[in-house]
C-alpha cells in the first residue's frame, strides 16, 4: 500500500497524458518522509469508454481518482497526502479544465479491515 486508482473518460486522450499524471502522484507519495513505503505503491489507470456525464448531451469528461491505504496514519498525515495530489491532479489538467467541461475528484479509502499481502519489492528500499 499505498494503491492510487484513477479512472478517466477517453475523450481526455492524448492530451490527458496520464502516465505523467500517475508519475507526479507517487513522487507526491514517495515524498511524505517516509509515511508510506515505496515499494508498496502502486499507480494505475482505467480508460473508461463506456459513460454518460450529466444529460449526456455535451462531450463532458471526467477524472476520479482514489487513494486507497492501510491504516495507521493520523489525520493530518492523510490530510496533507490528499491535499498534495488533489493539487497534482488539478495542476495537471489545468489547461484541459480551461478549454473543456471536466470534473475532477478524488478520495481516500482507508482499510478497516486485514489485508493480505506479499511483495519482495520493499527489500530493495532498505
Amino acid at each position: 500500500m499505498p494503491h492510487f486508482i484513477v479512472e478517466y473518460t477517453d475523450n481526455l486522450n492524448p492530451e490527458g497524458d496520464i502516465r505523467s499524471l500517475l508519475k507526479k502522484v507517487n513522487d507526491v507519495i514517495i515524498g511524505q518522509g517516509g509515511v508510506f513505503p515505496t515499494g508498496g505503491i502502486r499507480s494505475r489507470a482505467i480508460e473508461l469508454n463506456d459513460y454518460v456525464v450529466a444529460d449526456g448531451t455535451e462531450d463532458d469528461a471526467f477524472v476520479h481518482a482514489q487513494l486507497k491505504i492501510g491504516g495507521g496514519r493520523s489525520d493530518e498525515e492523510k490530510k496533507i497526502v490528499c491535499d498534495e495530489i488533489f493539487d497534482v491532479i488539478t495542476e495537471h489538467f489545468s489547461d484541459t479544465f480551461e478549454k473543456r467541461y471536466l470534473s475532477l475528484s478524488f478520495e481516500i479509502l482507508e482499510f478497516q479491515n486485514p489485508t493480505y499481502k506479499k511483495n519482495n519489492i520493499h527489500t530493495r528500499y532498505k
